[in-house]
C-alpha cells in the first residue's frame, strides 16, 4: 500500500475545483445572451419618397424595399432639415443645436469636445468601432471621428467628396480618402468603396460585438454616377440630373442588397440590427409623397425621412406610427444592445424598444425641429413644433396633418389654444437648448496630437463662406475668422495659401495681412509667383479669433482659403 503524499491530494481538490469552475464559466457563457452587432445607415439628401417602397414609381430600389418589408418602420420619423445637424443628433441622442451643430459650415458643424458620442458607448462596452464615408462633424483633432470613438475610419473631409477640406481635385470615381488619419488612394466608385471597406470589417470581426457606422456621401451632388445607373432614367423621360439623383440611390440599392447577402453568407443576420435611414428631406428628387418643402424646409418634407430597424428572429416587421426621432436611435440601440449610458447623460430622445417589440404605441411627445443655417440662430427662425398630426410653423402657421398631409390650409385662426400651447412649448425648448450659443467650437492649434493643421476657410466665421472647391477655383470673395484655441506656448508658424500645402497654385498679387486677436498683426507683400505667405510669431495657450487677408491695392480684402498651422518645437 502506496505511503499518503498530502501535495497529491492537494492537486486532486485543485483539479475538482478547477473542473467545477470551469464548467460554471462555461455554463455561464452559454446563459449569457450575446450582444448584437450594429449596422447603422445613413444616406445624404435622398427623401421619404425617393424609394419605390414609399410609393415613388420611377425609381427602383428592390433591395431596400425588401430591407423595408422585413424591418420595423417607423412611420413619422423626423430628423434635421441638413446633414450635420442631423449627423450631430444621431451620435448623441440630444438635439443638435444643443451639441453645437446648427450648420453645415461656418464653424457650426462642429461637435462640442464634451459631447459624448454613440461610437464611445460602444467602444467603452467593447463593441470595435467604425466608419466608413461621411462624418462632417469636424476634421481636425479634438473632432474627428479617431477622437470620438471609432477606431476604424475611412472617410472624405468637409460635407463632401470635393468639398474645401476634402483632398484637392477629388471626384467620386476613384477617390483618396482619409483612412484613419492618412490619405490613401482608392479604386472604384466611392459608395461602392465605403460598403466594400465595411464588409471587410465586418467579416475579420464576426467573432466578436461590432459598430459599423455607413453615412454614404451619396446621392448629395455632385451627380457623377457611371452611365449604366442614370441611362435607364434617362431613357425613361426623366431630366439629366433626376437620371443622376436615381441613379446614385440604385447603386446605393445594389450595395445594401450586396451586404444583405453577405450578412446572411456570415450567418450574421440574427445577430445583426440593421438600420438604414436618410439625414434630410430630398435635395433632387422628384416625387415627395405629396409633402410641402424639401431639404432645408421646416416643413414636413424637409425632415420627415424614411427609417427602417431590422433584426431577424427579435424584431417583427411592421409598421410604428407616433412621432419619433433621430434622437431616440442612440437610448433605442444602446438599450438593445445592453450598453451602460452614463448617469449624468442628459439626452432628448427615449428608448423606443417597447414600442418595436410589442403593440404598444408610442407615448405622445412634442420635438422641434429649427433650420438655423446661420451663425447664430434666432428663435422662431424656420422652425416647426411637431406634437402629433399638428405641425406649428415660424410660430405662426398650424397644420393638421390628418386632414391637411401637404400643409396647404393655416388652421391657426380655428385654434388659437392649439398655437398657444405649441408656442410656449418652442419658448421652454429655446430656453434649454440655448444656453450655450454664444460659444464657439475652437478649432485645436498645436496639439500634440495633431501638428500642423490646416485650417480651411469652409470653417470661418462670416457671411460669404467658400466652402466647396469650385467655389475657390473661381476665387469667390468672402470674408470670415477662424475661431482658434493655441493648445500650448510657443512658437508658431502660418503658411497663408489659395490650396492646400500639396498642391502648386500662385497667389494672386497684393499683400498678406495675419490677425490674431488681440495678439498679433501683421502684414507684408505677396512676393511674385509665391504659393504661400509665411508669419512667425511667439504665441500664449488660450481661445482666441483668426483671419488671414490677401488685401487688394485697394484696401479691399478677401481671406486666404487655408492657412497652415505649424506650433514650431524647441
Amino acid at each position: 500500500m502506496s505511503r499518503f503524499q498530502p501535495w497529491a491530494f492537494v492537486l486532486m481538490v485543485g483539479a475538482l475545483l478547477m473542473g467545477t469552475v470551469c464548467r460554471g464559466q462555461s455554463q455561464a457563457a452559454e446563459a449569457r445572451p450575446s450582444r448584437p452587432n450594429v449596422i447603422l445607415i445613413i444616406t445624404d439628401d435622398q427623401g421619404y419618397g425617393d424609394l419605390h417602397c414609399n410609393g415613388n414609381p420611377l425609381i427602383k430600389t428592390p433591395n431596400l424595399d425588401r430591407l423595408a418589408r422585413e424591418s420595423v418602420r417607423l412611420t413619422d420619423f423626423h430628423v434635421d432639415p441638413t446633414c450635420s445637424p442631423t449627423r450631430a443628433a444621431l451620435m448623441t441622442g440630444r438635439y443638435s443645436c444643443r451639441t453645437g451643430v446648427w450648420h453645415t459650415i461656418m464653424g457650426r458643424s462642429l461637435l462640442r469636445r464634451d459631447e459624448v458620442t454613440m461610437a464611445q458607448l460602444f467602444r467603452q462596452a467593447g463593441y470595435r468601432t467604425a466608419i466608413f464615408g461621411k462624418w462632417h462633424l469636424g476634421d481636425s483633432f479634438p473632432y474627428r471621428p479617431w477622437d470620438r470613438g471609432f477606431e476604424e475610419c475611412l472617410i472624405h473631409l468637409g460635407g463632401g467628396i470635393g468639398q474645401g477640406p476634402d483632398y484637392w481635385g477629388n471626384t467620386y470615381f476613384s477617390p483618396m480618402l482619409c483612412h484613419n488619419g492618412s490619405w490613401e488612394k482608392h479604386e472604384g466608385y466611392c459608395t461602392d468603396i465605403f460598403f466594400r471597406e465595411a464588409l471587410k470589417f465586418i467579416t475579420s470581426h464576426r467573432d466578436e460585438p461590432f459598430f459599423v457606422y455607413l453615412p454614404t456621401n451619396a446621392p448629395h451632388a455632385p451627380l457623377q454616377v457611371e452611365e449604366r445607373y442614370a441611362q435607364p432614367y434617362r431613357e425613361a423621360g426623366l431630366p439629366d440630373n433626376l437620371a443622376r439623383f436615381y441613379g446614385m440611390i440604385t447603386n446605393i440599392d445594389e450595395n445594401v442588397g450586396r451586404l444583405l447577402e453577405s450578412l446572411k453568407q456570415l450567418h450574421l443576420e440574427e445577430k445583426t440590427i440593421l438600420v438604414f435611414m436618410t439625414d434630410n428631406g430630398t435635395a433632387g428628387g422628384g416625387f415627395n409623397a405629396g409633402m410641402r418643402g424639401k431639404k432645408g424646409s421646416m416643413y414636413e418634407g424637409g425632415h420627415r425621412v424614411p427609417c427602417f430597424i431590422r433584426w431577424p428572429g427579435k424584431l417583427t416587421p411592421k409598421e410604428v406610427p407616433g412621432l419619433t426621432a433621430h434622437l431616440d436611435l442612440l437610448p433605442t440601440l444602446m438599450d438593445f444592445c445592453g450598453v451602460p449610458l452614463p448617469k449624468d447623460l442628459k439626452l432628448d430622445g427615449i428608448t423606443l424598444r417597447p414600442y418595436l417589440e410589442t403593440e404598444q404605441p408610442v407615448p405622445e411627445r412634442t420635438l422641434v425641429v429649427q433650420v438655423n443655417r446661420v451663425d447664430h440662430p434666432r428663435p422662431w427662425a424656420a422652425s416647426a413644433v411637431l406634437e402629433g398630426p399638428w405641425r406649428l410653423i415660424d410660430g405662426k402657421e398650424l397644420y393638421d396633418l390628418r386632414s391637411d398631409p401637404g400643409q396647404q390650409h393655416d388652421v391657426a385662426s380655428e385654434h388659437p389654444e392649439k398655437v398657444a400651447e405649441l408656442r410656449g412649448a418652442y419658448e421652454r425648448w429655446y430656453a434649454d437648448v440655448s444656453q450655450r450659443f454664444g460659444e464657439y467650437c475652437e478649432l485645436v492649434l498645436g496639439a500634440p496630437e495633431q501638428n500642423p493643421v490646416i485650417l480651411c476657410s469652409h470653417d470661418w466665421h462670416g457671411n460669404i463662406v467658400p466652402w466647396d472647391q469650385s467655389q475657390m477655383q473661381r476665387g469667390l470673395k468672402g470674408q470670415g475668422f477662424w475661431a482658434v484655441e493655441f493648445a500650448r506656448p510657443g512658437r508658431y508658424r502660418f503658411e497663408l495659401r489659395d490650396r492646400p500645402p500639396y498642391v502648386s497654385f500662385k497667389l494672386p498679387k497684393g499683400r498678406a495681412r495675419l490677425v490674431v486677436e488681440g495678439l498679433l498683426d501683421k502684414e507684408k507683400p505677396i512676393p511674385p509667383d509665391a504659393e504661400g505667405v509665411v508669419f512667425e510669431a511667439d504665441l500664449p495657450a488660450g481661445k482666441t479669433k483668426l483671419e488671414a487677408r490677401h488685401v487688394e491695392e485697394d484696401g479691399s480684402w478677401r481671406g486666404f482659403y487655408f492657412v497652415v498651422v505649424t506650433r514650431v518645437e524647441p
